[in-house]
């Protein structure tokens, strides 16, 4: 008996812990790992296994390099190797201590020869609003996986919410239809799967079928890429709104840079590519959560290279490159997307458009373009 792998992650501890129990139950022969982090300032990572009847072992994994998620890694693959020597366990639930990013596991257990059926993040929707609105330092909550840690609450619940391409989204009597509208618009190609109360056990629960149906890691990474990432689409329903902001002309770096605050708080979420006028050839990534703003260089756009380089880019990206082709610039482009509730769509598209070059500007050309002042070499550590 093949073991199938399914990963369990999520800031959300009791909606995950939930998630967790009903495949449990759901599955016969199955069993749960958990790596808990919190112990790391005593030197060790704890390791749990069990099943649908309780605890089966506990052991301790030394911090490898003074780093709790390094421990993780290094432990986590020998255990799932031992349970698919062992022949009896059809499927192990890896549930990822509350900071820990699905991406880097699921990345870990493939490499390690194993196969991950699924990647599910449990979600409470009452809860989903307060955790990107979170602005703190993982540290500051007890939450950093090692010393190094230097991520917040609202960016990493953001990539966990966003990677997965299946939901467990628990039954919550505080959530209402515009926490859940927010949570469809953040991730609309994700298979939501709602978590009720404990029933009978079910091996074709829409959960089961889910976590089974099959997962793909380098199409997973693809689909975060800031080159061709799955971004959310227009939409404005249940008082939460998407604006995608489209356009074919570069940022004038002063322009931009003045407006970061204002743009980066005009919403729950943004993300997306951008193009500036002073670094033409250089796709930038805009990635934006909890008031905080991550900038940085995610390689050359497509139209930067020249055409033997076309052969080693993924068939991905010279397929998302196509969609977004113009015959003067390329791929080059601002596609930029924001949601949130109360989301001032024609003020924030005001507010973008009086970043682009003018007229004048644009018309000036390239060489005049890498001529502007350099607003963003402090963010971007040039």
């Amino acid at each position: 008996m093949s073991l199938s792998v399914v990963i369990v992650g999520g800031l959300h501890a009791d909606a995950r812990r939930t998630t967790v129990a009903r495949l449990l139950a759901d599955v016969p022969g199955s069993v749960v790992l958990h790596h808990d982090l919190a112990t790391a300032g005593a030197g060790t990572v704890v390791r749990t296994v069990g099943d649908a009847t309780g605890v089966l072992s506990v052991g301790e994994a030394p911090l490898a390099n003074d780093c709790a998620c390094c421990a993780l890694r290094e432990d986590l693959v020998p255990e799932l190797r031992r349970l698919a020597d062992d022949g009896e366990t059809r499927l192990a639930v890896v549930e990822l201590w509350d900071s820990v990013e699905p991406k880097a596991m699921a990345e870990v257990v493939v490499a390690g020869g194993l196969t991950v059926t699924g990647v599910v993040t449990a979600v409470d929707p009452a809860l989903l609003l307060p955790c990107l609105g979170n602005g703190d330092d993982l540290a500051e909550c007890g939450l950093a996986a090692a010393a190094t840690d230097r991520r917040t609450v609202a960016d990493t619940f953001a990539r966990q919410l966003e990677y997965a391409p299946v939901l467990a989204v628990v039954d919550s009597e505080e959530a209402d239809d515009e926490d859940r509208e927010l949570l469809a618009q953040l991730h609309p190609t994700a298979r939501r799967v709602r978590i009720g109360p404990a029933g009978r056990a079910d091996a074709r629960s829409p959960l089961v079928r889910a976590v089974l149906a099959g997962f793909d890691v380098e199409s997973a990474a693809a689909a975060q890429h800031p080159a061709c990432a799955l971004l959310p689409a227009e939409a404005d329903a249940h008082g939460v709104s998407t604006l995608v902001w489209h356009r074919r002309r570069p940022f004038h770096p002063e322009r931009l840079y003045a407006a970061l605050e204002d743009l980066t708080c005009a919403a729950a979420r943004s993300r997306g590519r951008f193009w500036l006028a002073d670094r033409p050839d250089v796709l930038l990534h805009w990635d934006a959560a909890g008031g905080a703003l991550c900038v940085e260089s995610a390689g050359p756009w497509l139209a930067s290279l020249p055409d033997a380089a076309w052969d080693m880019v993924p068939p991905v990206r010279r397929a998302a490159a196509a969609l977004d082709w113009h015959p003067e610039h390329g791929d080059c482009c601002q596609h930029l997307v924001f949601t949130s509730p109360g989301l001032d769509r024609d003020g924030l598209a005001h507010l973008l458009e009086s970043c682009l070059l003018t007229d004048a500007e644009y018309a000036a050309g390239r060489a005049a373009w890498e001529r502007l002042p350099r607003a963003f070499d402090t963010l971007l550590e040039v």
